[in-house]
């Protein structure tokens, strides 16, 4: 398997350029599959106080022999902590929760614009990562107007921005977006969601056919044109096979004009999992 390329954010912290997602993942069973990731070479570990499962995560490390200086972990700040003291103790409470003493990131996970707090939420990022409980800060399912606001208010833009992306869904605007103001793009739900979903974008003729001609699966061929595009991926599996294949994606490399066809799937069906950021609240 080849070497995992790095991808650089703006305030100079290095992170794997594909990573790996937790959600759904709890209890023992939980911790066997994020210690098989770990095994099968993952260093970006995603989780969030939502997935109720920081816990997990935190027992995955201490069980794993990688060293803790050696990985990426990632959580996020629930809707209905965004007033600026209770952003900052659940920080603190995820990382009781997770047996850690710092974050590598943390995002906010929704804008929950209804209830205009993510601007407190932001601040209290700000300060968190002042205090040194967290290394990067950055946002999750952010509009650009949204960033906007961050920025003009506190003089902040984020490190990253986590959305839902797939050949159904590329989001380009807001990936121009994000390129253009320094703001790494990843990607949930990066091979289409869960179930019926997932199959009818990997068969796709044009995913059919690219796997064919390089050799690689259906999931392979989306998660390299992510990556092609300049964004970090964070692919779930459970199963050791799966998650060994999904890092397999750095020994070869799409055609511009194969990236773009890829791409073009967007207008046969666009797919979204939670819903419009501009209306959708999740608490």
């Amino acid at each position: 398997m080849s070497e995992i390329p790095t991808i650089t954010l703006r305030d100079g912290l290095q992170l794997p350029a594909i990573g790996f997602g937790t959600a759904g993942m709890r209890g023992a069973q939980g911790v066997q599959a994020i210690d098989s990731a770990i095994n099968q070479g993952y260093r970006l570990i995603d989780t969030a106080y939502n997935y109720e499962n920081e816990g997990t995560v935190g027992a995955a490390i201490r069980r794993s022999p990688v060293p803790r200086a050696d990985l990426f972990i990632s959580s996020k700040l629930p809707g209905r902590y965004h007033e600026y003291g209770k952003a900052v103790t659940a920080i603190q409470e995820s990382l009781y929760r997770a047996g850690l003493d710092y974050f590598d990131l943390y995002l906010i996970h929704w804008p929950n614009p209804e209830r205009n707090q993510y601007v407190d939420a932001w601040r209290a990022l700000i300060d968190a990562q002042k205090f040194g409980l967290i290394r990067s800060i950055g946002v999750s399912n952010f509009v650009p107007e949204y960033l906007d606001r961050l920025e003009k208010e506190t003089g902040v833009l984020p490190a990253v921005n986590q959305i839902e992306l797939h050949p159904h869904h590329s989001q380009p605007e807001q990936r121009d977006y994000d390129r253009a103001h320094g703001i790494v793009t990843e990607a949930w739900s990066p091979l289409g969601g869960k179930g019926p979903k997932t199959q009818r974008i990997q068969e796709t003729l044009v995913l059919r056919d690219l796997a064919e001609k390089y050799h690689k699966s259906a999931a392979q061929i989306m998660l390299r044109w992510e990556h092609q595009l300049g964004v970090l991926p964070l692919p779930l599996s459970h199963n050791p096979g799966r998650q060994a294949q999904n890092l397999d994606i750095f020994d070869f490399s799409l055609t511009p004009d194969e990236v773009q066809a890829v791409t073009e799937l967007d207008g046969e069906r666009q797919v979204t999992g939670y819903g419009d950021p501009r209306t959708h609240e999740e608490l």
